[in-house]
């Protein structure tokens, strides 16, 4: 008779298990709002920078700037503001963070001069990074990894679909007159209070066990040195000087010995930023190099894509946006159901070797588009781009936070997030420089075969293909048409590295409490009961309460 009496017993789990999903989800929307216009922020302004530009009377150094001084700031503070969700209030930090992003977004609406837009750019990027490493170690303290896959593909799909979707919707704005570009920043403004009302009302987090936080303020400078200066050299070399020069040797040997210092520090560090043992081991190791080579996809991705619809296609900015709707759908729909595939199974190595392997196909086939390519068959490739992206990219994440302790999770799913973000912006940089070589070599060969002299593409990088005459006009899109195949080439080339570190990650079954000491300790008293003691018990918090 004992055993029927045991069996309402999950009726009433699965009946706290509902309960406990719709408190997550009150606090999740808050962390959602702010992951996603913090992720919005860094492509919202892609089809509205020449109208900044014009408006501002920048130059075209500047219209690089505006975007690579966000970007640069969000992947150097990313690390940081991990590091610190380890030894202070979580919560405080990350209403800070929202809060800094705020303003920075208010005085980016109102700069008067290019300068001064990138200035505060600046300051709106470290909030954005200090957003995107809060909110996935915030989630990561207070849902079990098992759990978390289904939370996870929700966050994945709010991550992908902000970082789409951003052209479309800043297209959209500079399109709509009684708008302008101003409402690119503004806009993020009340879904950043919501968040925060939101968040101050519902979350709730475990405090820090660090009676003593030491904060590692050498590793940090060293880190912040180490990305400035090679996101610099990346944004000038071949431009401001030659790759050969001492401007180069003094940017790029700086960056060099920045980071064989910072490694130096973090070994002697009591609280370093990035601790050491966290890149030694496999899964982690793995997981950077494959989201370094997927961040650059990621990011990368849409900014090319803008140039193939607008100059090689001829589209508009908001019809350009549009295009993009494949890849927007296909990392919403499989980041959703690949995380609740996540939790039913409990593994994660299938979907992630699967995603990226869909993503290599996709990103192959882009390699073969053209200026002629039917639309039809880009949105295929696109879509099969964003399910591979969608399945794939918060489940890495997933897959660290899996192996480390809780007082550790802050510095864990930062270091992914900072390569993420690190491969995004070195993969713009790098590329970008690859596309001009390649289009300059292809516009000298096309006007010479047509006899048109290479002067008439006069005006360089601030070029206006519509101002052109006709026939040059021609020759100007169809090279950008045709010329994408080399980029998608080369993100084809890291999407098979991103594949093989996947491969090779050691796979695991995701644990069912929050903290790595909680399950250890579940699993000794589970050892030392007889079994039927440990068959009564029905889930871990039984035993987890008795060894405390």
């Amino acid at each position: 008779m004992a055993r029927p009496d045991r069996m309402p017993r999950p009726a009433r789990r699965t009946e706290a298990e509902e309960t406990k999903h719709r408190e997550v989800m009150k606090v999740f929307t808050g962390l959602l709002l702010a992951l996603f216009v913090a992720m919005l922020s860094g492509t919202i302004v892609g089809n509205a920078l020449p109208v900044i530009i014009a408006d501002l009377g920048g130059t075209q150094l500047q219209y690089t700037w505006i975007v690579t001084a966000a970007l640069l700031a969000s992947t150097a503070s990313t690390p940081i503001f991990g590091k610190l969700a380890d030894l202070f209030d979580k919560k405080k930090l990350l209403l800070l963070a929202i809060g800094l992003f705020s303003v920075g977004s208010l005085l980016a609406g109102s700069a008067q001069s290019a300068n001064t837009l990138i200035a505060y750019r600046v300051i709106q990027g470290v909030g954005m990074g200090a957003q995107m490493a809060l909110v996935q170690t915030t989630i990561a303290t207070i849902i079990s990894p098992r759990e978390r896959g289904r939370y996870n593909g929700y966050m994945g799909a709010v991550m992908a679909v902000a970082t789409v979707s951003g052209p479309l919707i800043g297209g959209v704005i500079v399109d709509t007159p009684w708008l302008g570009w101003r409402w690119c920043y503004w806009s993020a403004i009340p879904f950043s209070l919501i968040a925060i009302w939101v968040l101050h009302r519902r979350l709730h987090v475990p405090p820090s066990t660090r009676r003593k936080p030491k904060i590692d303020y050498w590793g940090a400078a060293l880190i912040v040195m180490s990305v400035t200066l090679l996101l610099l050299w990346l944004s000038f070399v071949d431009t401001s000087f030659a790759w050969v020069s001492w401007q180069s040797a003094a940017m790029l040997g700086g960056a060099v010995l920045g980071t064989v210092a910072f490694v130096l520090v973090e070994l002697r560090a009591a609280e370093p930023v990035v601790p050491m043992w966290i890149l030694t081991e496999r899964t982690t190791a793995l997981s950077i190099v494959a989201s370094f080579a997927v961040g650059t996809v990621m990011f990368a991705a849409p900014v090319f894509l803008g140039q193939y619809f607008q100059i090689g296609r001829g589209y508009g900015p908001t019809e350009s946006g549009l295009l993009m709707v494949p890849m927007m759908l296909g990392v919403f729909l499989s980041s959703t159901i690949a995380g609740r595939l996540v939790s039913a199974r409990g593994t994660w190595k299938r979907y992630v070797v699967g995603g990226i392997t869909i993503q290599a196909v996709g990103v192959a086939l882009m390699a073969t588009i053209g200026v002629s390519t039917p639309l039809w068959v880009l949105g295929i490739y696109l879509a099969l781009m964003g399910i591979g992206q969608g399945a794939s990219m918060q489940n890495l994440v997933l897959a660290v936070q899996n192996t480390v302790s809780l007082k550790d999770m802050g510095a864990a799913s930062s270091a992914v997030a900072f390569f993420r973000s690190l491969g995004g912006a070195i993969g713009v940089q790098v590329l970008g420089a690859v596309l001009s070589a390649h289009i300059a070599t292809l516009l000298v060969s096309r006007l010479a075969d047509a006899g048109i002299p290479a002067g008439s593409l006069a005006g360089g990088g601030n070029l206006d293909v519509a101002a052109l005459p006709d026939d040059v006009e021609a020759i100007v899109r169809s090279a950008y048409g045709d010329g994408m195949d080399l980029i998608f080439l080369i993100m084809g080339v890291l999407a098979v590295i991103a594949l093989v570190a996947a491969i090779l990650m050691k796979g695991s079954t995701l644990r069912d409490t929050v903290d790595l000491e909680v399950k250890r300790a579940v699993q000794d008293v589970k050892s030392e009961l007889p079994a039927d003691d440990t068959a009564e018990t029905g889930d871990d918090e039984g035993p987890a309460r008795r060894a405390s």
